[in-house]
């Protein structure tokens, strides 16, 4: 039986792919900061769940070692832990920017620096990395989060580059805006400003919808079977990314006004 490690699984996206997976004989621990939503999630799902906090390296390490030595491989290891922060980028402290970096981008390290070893020892796995569609895109009002995804993207990619040659596979997961409790709690436990407040109000006014959680999971669990480099949803999200790629001058333009429509300035 394959094996599957999803980090933030208790809610959102990582819970959606963690009862995907579930559904197609994948064996899934489930990790989360959050005990009682995790212990919650893994009894709903019939899934195993272990306290992570992905700022611990040791801690993450710790849990990859455990669930490979108990289960005898690794095949997928999803670093979809995350935390939404926005704001004026004025207005936001050093505490914004460093625990956004620290969750977001030194949470995915954490996860890569310690199955990336693992699997290229056993020849094969995947390594599925959450970003968002602001690690391809010009995304204001969020710079911690749009700075944190566009690194995890630069990191996937070439990571995919150079893990093929011992038989891992790394997707990078691009998604617009899903309809997930990150929304409802930007900033948490940071100051917070009318932008988080609004949160999802704003993506609502951005995307038209919001796209559903399951319909993702669907999305991202088909572009790893692919072994799709890019995972980007829903069509809205796809069409933004290729804008931007084809026209990044007017892809600014657009930014700039999508800031003056949600400072009403």
């Amino acid at each position: 039986m394959k094996v599957a490690l999803v980090t933030g699984g208790a809610s959102g996206i990582g819970r959606a792919v963690a009862r995907e997976l579930r559904r197609r004989g994948v064996a899934v621990v489930i990790a989360d900061v959050d005990d009682k939503a995790g212990e919650q999630a893994a009894a709903d799902l019939g899934l195993e769940f272990a306290r992570l906090d992905v700022t611990d390296a040791e801690a993450v390490t710790a849990l990859v070692t455990r669930v490979r030595a108990e289960r005898g491989r690794l095949d997928f290891m999803f670093n979809n832990a995350g935390i939404a922060v926005g704001g004026v980028t004025r207005e936001l402290t050093l505490d914004h920017w460093n625990r956004t970096i620290d969750v977001n981008l030194r949470g995915v390290v954490h996860g890569v620096r310690a199955a990336y070893p693992v699997m290229a020892d056993q020849g094969f796995g995947h390594i599925v990395n959450t970003a968002s569609l602001a690690g391809l895109v010009p995304a204001p009002l969020m710079l911690p989060y749009t700075a944190s995804k566009h690194a995890v993207v630069g990191l996937s990619l070439a990571l995919r580059a150079e893990a093929a040659a011992y038989g891992v596979r790394v997707n990078v997961v691009c998604p617009g805006f899903v309809d997930t409790p990150l929304l409802d709690h930007a900033n948490p436990g940071l100051p917070q400003n009318e932008v988080a407040a609004h949160a999802r109000s704003a993506a609502v006014r951005a995307q038209g919808r919001l796209y559903p959680v399951d319909a993702l999971a669907a999305d991202v669990l088909r572009g790893v079977a692919r072994n799709k480099a890019l995972i980007v949803a829903p069509a809205s999200a796809r069409i933004a990314w290729r804008a931007a790629r084809l026209w990044p001058s007017a892809a600014v333009r657009v930014a700039g006004l999508a800031v003056g429509r949600l400072t009403k300035q």
